[in-house]
């Protein structure tokens, strides 16, 4: 007694070759082959995605904890301990210039340098930047150091730098030349802080400080009296 053929659907299914496969049954056959791969795969994906949200999570929770810790610093000590304990953060780098700040304006100008400069690499703002210079600038020129003036002129004449920082530093260059009695250097700042920012308000204080000032003989002198 002969077997009968096997159905066509069979065939295909055992042969997997046949033309005859429907899509339904190559799915069910590349499921069978390959079902612990794709699980495998699957699994992976999940982790993959479960441990980035995890780290992510966990980050905001360390930025928003730093974040708290900062705004809780208010005395200079809280300040320091917080910018050593996240060095490398750009809070940081901000809480080192405030130190700097409240050592300049407590007068400890040795303390004020130093300050300063320590936070000038922490910093990751360019203008915060600039500004730690103008203080570190500023604080040589108040303890009576001589490069404190060389500070100042260097940022001044600095066209990289910003408008803001250079016309202060032009400014107290001439403040300091109006102390000198030097009122030629006083006149020639004035007109630089024009040429950088004519609309700054240290642009007007700048013009008011030469206004007070007498004229030096030799500005008389070079003054050219037109020919009729």
């Amino acid at each position: 007694m002969t077997t009968p053929p096997a159905s066509k659907a069979t065939a295909a299914i055992d042969g997997e070759t046949s033309v005859n496969l429907t899509l339904e049954d190559r799915l069910r056959i590349f499921w069978e082959k390959n079902s612990k791969a794709v699980l495998g795969v699957v699994v992976l994906v999940l982790v993959a995605v479960v441990a980035k949200g995890g780290w992510e999570y966990m980050q905001a929770q360390k930025e928003t904890e730093i974040e708290h810790d900062y705004a809780s610093a208010i005395s200079t000590d809280a300040l320091k301990t917080f910018a050593a304990k996240n060095s490398g953060h750009s809070l940081a780098g901000i809480a080192k210039l405030r130190v700097a700040d409240d050592a300049y304006a407590s007068g400890l100008y040795a303390e004020a340098i130093s300050g300063y400069e320590n936070a000038i690499p922490a910093l990751k703002d360019p203008a915060l930047v600039s500004r730690a210079k103008l203080g570190a600038a500023m604080s040589k020129l108040q303890a009576g150091k001589p490069e404190g003036e060389a500070a100042l002129k260097a940022i001044a004449s600095d066209t990289s730098e910003i408008k803001a920082v250079r016309v202060e530093a032009a400014y107290h260059l001439a403040s300091l030349a109006s102390s000198q009695g030097k009122a030629a250097d006083v006149r020639k700042y004035a007109s630089e802080i024009m040429g950088i920012d004519p609309t700054s308000p240290w642009t007007q204080r700048a013009f008011m400080l030469s206004a007070t000032l007498p004229v030096e003989p030799e500005a008389v002198g070079s003054v050219k009296i037109p020919i009729k």
